[in-house]
């Protein structure tokens, strides 16, 4: 064992500097001058291009099996409406289906069952926001008399956010420099950028229309939507 240490100690002597140097862990360059960690915003504004709206078919019946079936019938004229108005397949979600009995009450009475209500629901993301409120009066017309939304968005807003991010960083490195200035000292580097995004407030677009009057048209107003990036940042300061 002696021998065996004395052989490693000499390997471990006779190793080139430059190798050790490759082979030490790299660590950031201390920080000499003063540290200043500011937050930075981003925000550009979009007008949103997806419209995501729920539509659904409430029935009535004695029975639960008439409330699903009149349910069912309708549900189908909504959904082969919203065929013919050119929704693929995958743009139609169901995200409510449900049967529940309908009681009376009564004072000093037990409950009576009445009857049931059936309830089915499907999300429906309309990627032509102007087409959207034909489309819904269509629906209504087939049958379909519970509606809610909408809920706008941006299909693809990688190009606005990178847009958020550039002024982000640029808002970032102006505010430190003048942090520098007032404090009579100079950036020297950017140590450490980090991020948080997201869609930020707007006017809340609303679905005009009254479902159980067809004489008003419905129109869906998309307005605008801000998206913001939020960067945290720390600079050097000498």
């Amino acid at each position: 064992m002696k021998y065996a240490l004395l052989a490693l100690a000499a390997a471990t002597s006779l190793t080139s500097p430059a190798l050790a140097q490759a082979v030490q862990p790299g660590f950031a360059q201390p920080v000499t001058g003063t540290r200043l960690d500011i937050s930075a915003t981003g925000e550009v504004s979009r007008v949103p291009d997806i419209a995501v709206i729920s539509a659904g078919v409430v029935t009535r019946a004695p029975t639960a099996v008439a409330a699903l079936a009149d349910n069912a019938a309708r549900m189908e004229r909504v959904r082969a409406a919203l065929k013919r108005a050119g929704i693929a397949d995958r743009d139609i979600q169901t995200s409510n289906v449900s049967l529940n009995p309908d009681y009376r009450y009564a004072e000093n009475q037990p409950p009576q069952l009445t009857g049931y209500n059936a309830s089915n629901t499907v999300n429906v993301r309309f990627r032509d926001i102007r087409s959207t409120g034909r489309i819904l009066d269509a629906l209504v017309a087939e049958g379909a008399n519970q509606i809610n939304g909408p809920s706008l968005t941006i299909d693809k807003p990688e190009a606005a956010l990178d847009e958020a991010r550039a002024k982000a960083i640029a808002n970032g490195r102006a505010r430190a420099e003048v942090y520098a200035r007032s404090l009579g000292m100079r950036v020297v580097r950017l140590l450490s950028v980090s991020e948080s995004s997201g869609y930020g407030g707007g006017p809340m677009p609303m679905v005009r229309g009254d479902v159980a009057s067809m004489a008003a048209k419905t129109e869906i107003s998309p307005g605008e939507q801000q998206l913001q990036v939020t960067v945290s940042m720390s600079f050097e300061l000498q």
